[in-house]
């Protein structure tokens, strides 16, 4: 089957989030609340029109793709996580990048500097 030229795809955004709780989340349970946020926000129709896919997610940072058309609704939607495996929980959205790599650079990457026990994230 032949791809799409992409003149003919959909186009993405790319959001960077940042999970802040007081323990470990797994990917898990962190999938399980955004589509069900994504549900009861937008019902089946409105979460399959966002196209929301996590594609990275580790040490609390993570990278979602969604469409470049319901990017707002995707971050009302994540704006609406209170919890994630019953502990509480807050989804930051650290920032939206048209490609993984700026979102990944722009917004995930760390940077250590003259002390190398401080890490500091963009």
């Amino acid at each position: 089957m032949k791809t799409l030229p992409s003149s003919l795809r959909q186009r993405k955004r790319y959001l960077a989030i940042e999970i802040i709780t007081e323990l470990e989340v797994s990917r898990e349970e962190l999938l399980r609340e955004i589509f069900s946020a994504m549900g009861s926000l937008y019902g089946d129709i409105g979460s399959s029109e966002c196209a929301m896919r996590l594609l990275d997610f580790g040490n609390r940072k993570g990278i979602l793709r969604c469409s470049h058309m319901m990017e707002e609704r995707s971050r009302a939607a994540l704006a609406t996580i209170t919890t994630i495996g019953g502990q509480r929980a807050i989804v930051h959205v650290l920032g939206i990048s048209g490609t993984v790599k700026g979102a990944t650079q722009k917004y995930i990457s760390v940077q250590q500097y003259q002390n190398p026990n401080i890490l500091i994230y963009k």
